[in-house]
């Protein structure tokens, strides 16, 4: 541990799961806190109360005000940065964190070497946390203790705090996260896209991208992008790294010098072997990856990259590409009816998402809509046009896809079937238009493009409710 906390007047934002750890841990090593969050909810009382019987401080219905002689803020990441409790901390000098700044100060010398734990970190508009599991797997296939954090599995405070130390961490960091970590410097780290997201938090694609970018800062061995999107590249090129550190790009086709890619269905690597100007390293079968759709090889590729990085032998990646399971509600199969296949991708929930989704499958009738974030869907719609069976329509935002939907794909048959539902009863609805509307051989893809939480409570539920809706029509 490389800070002192005791005394130290800390103010935490926000009582979510996050901010109550951020809480016990600073409480834990001496400092006071006090928690602010400007709700003031019976499950936000009952939260309170769990923290104030530890004996910290917790101020409900007032998020905006910096409690006087506070010295550090630390914020859970949902916080913009335009809340006028940052507003008040910048004026009075006093800086703020997110959790994973205050993971990264907290690190401690692994018994073994001497040195923190390094870490692996990934970020991206879409694939983080499949990236960031994938990656984990092949680690743990190499014999390394690792978890994969952050925004998925373990904490990123609970790991960089373990009793028994880890090897190594595959990190998931949103760019939330990396705009309240300036002193993050992780061994080797990847963002895998870049598509415009979370703006509104951001206030314009610059401030996103700039914020998604400082996951290169300081990486000591690797940079890894995507050479299929230059935006990634750009970051790489202004990034400040170590002396030594390299540019390692990730390709779909056959890979150039310092890159990975696939040459004749395998995962082959140019980057990291001896004489990479004439050779290779045969690193897994296409095969492996589960499932193999294009952007889920790209992630898999990402993963390599930074795994290889690290020193990870070709074997292991094999390993853990085949050991590895992806997460429910991202492209898995739910049923085959009449043979028509249904596929949940509900963690779809922006453009870009569903674009690399609805890449995979042809022809297909897409279920999209819920809350589109302010999200504009003609380049999706205009891309995808010539795959489309039909489209079933849901959400709040419906509106936009459907105007999108005139623009580019006129003939396209288009059904609002559940208008004024939600829940099961909207699923239902939605299932049995989809079905209607596709024939053998065709895809029914939950691949919404937008959040969920305008019908749902959130994309699990409404991937859940799929699946459910999908097993009544089998029954049918």
């Amino acid at each position: 541990m490389t800070e002192s906390f005791a005394g130290l007047p800390v103010a935490v934002a926000g009582l979510g799961v996050s901010g109550i750890s951020a809480a016990r841990v600073l409480h834990g090593l001496g400092a006071a806190v006090t928690v602010v969050d400007g709700g003031d909810s019976p499950a936000l009382r009952e939260r309170a109360a769990g923290l104030e019987a530890d004996g910290v401080t917790v101020r409900l219905g007032d998020g905006d005000t910096l409690p006087d002689g506070t010295r550090l803020v630390v914020t859970s990441p949902g916080w913009p940065p335009s809340s006028p409790l940052f507003t008040a901390a910048d004026a009075a000098d006093v800086p703020v964190w997110g959790d994973v700044e205050l993971a990264w100060r907290l690190r401690r010398a692994h018994p073994a070497t001497g040195e923190p734990t390094p870490w692996l970190a990934v970020t991206g508009t879409n694939g983080k946390t499949t990236t960031v599991q994938m990656l984990a797997s092949i680690l743990t296939a190499a014999g390394l203790r690792t978890a994969a954090v952050g925004n998925v599995g373990v904490s990123v405070l609970d790991a960089v705090l373990a009793e028994e130390p880890y090897d190594v961490l595959a990190v998931e960091l949103s760019s939330y996260q990396l705009h309240w970590a300036p002193s993050l410097r992780p061994h080797s780290a990847v963002v895998l896209n870049l598509a415009p997201d979370h703006l509104d938090w951001h206030g314009s694609m610059e401030a996103y991208a700039a914020d998604k970018g400082r996951i290169y800062q300081g990486n000591a061995v690797a940079c890894v992008y995507n050479a299929a999107d230059k935006a990634t590249e750009d970051l790489v090129r202004e990034a400040d790294v170590e002396e030594g550190c390299r540019a390692v790009g990730f390709t779909l086709g056959a890979p150039g010098l310092s890159e990975l890619g696939v040459v004749d269905g395998l995962l082959v690597d140019r980057a990291f072997v001896e004489d990479r100007r004439r050779s290779a390293a045969e690193l897994a079968s296409v095969d492996d990856v589960r499932p193999p759709a294009p952007h889920n090889i790209a992630n898999a590729l990402a993963a390599a990259a930074l795994a290889r990085a690290y020193g990870v032998p070709p074997r292991a990646v094999r390993d853990g590409l085949r050991a590895f399971r992806p997460d429910a509600h991202r492209i898995a199969e739910v049923g085959v009816v009449d043979g028509v296949t249904y596929i949940d991708d509900s963690k779809a929930t922006n453009t870009h998402a569903a674009a690399a989704s609805l890449a995979a499958y042809r022809p297909v009738v897409w279920i999209a809509g819920g809350l589109a974030k302010g999200a504009a869907f003609d380049e999706l719609v205009a891309t995808a046009a010539d795959r489309l069976r039909g489209v079933v329509l849901i959400g709040a935002d419906r509106a936009v896809i459907r105007e999108a939907l005139r623009r580019h794909a006129p003939d396209v048959p288009v059904i609002e079937p559940a208008e004024g539902h939600t829940g099961a009863e909207a699923m239902t609805a939605v299932v049995r238009a989809a079905a209607d509307l596709a024939g053998p051989g065709d895809t029914v893809l939950l691949a919404p493009a937008c959040a969920s939480m305008d019908m749902f409570t959130n994309y699990g539920e409404r991937g859940d409710l799929f699946a459910a809706a999908v097993r009544e029509l089998e029954r049918r």
